[in-house]
């Protein structure tokens, strides 16, 4: 019976510094989530802020009239008429 004691004692040790290591896990991997979710939240932040800077960049929602215009239309014209090819 006097081993009793010491059980008790080298138990209540043991759950004490199994709840200190849960504890401390679970702040790290707590913080490292909260980080991430920072980090993500800051970018959607910033892609949204740059949408919004471009729409006040461009009030009008005018289009560039040379937005798919090749660079020299003739030479599909110029390839098409050449006899010597």
């Amino acid at each position: 019976m006097s081993n009793r004691p010491i059980l008790i004692l080298v138990s209540v040790a043991v759950l004490v510094g199994a709840f200190v290591a849960g504890l401390s896990y679970g702040d790290k991997r707590g913080y490292n989530r909260a980080q991430a979710e920072v980090k993500k939240l800051q970018a959607e932040a910033a892609q949204k802020a740059t949408e919004e800077a471009a729409k006040v960049a461009n009030p009008f929602k005018a289009v560039n009239p040379l937005e798919g215009v090749e660079a020299n239309p003739f030479e599909k014209a110029k390839n098409l008429l050449n006899p010597f090819k």
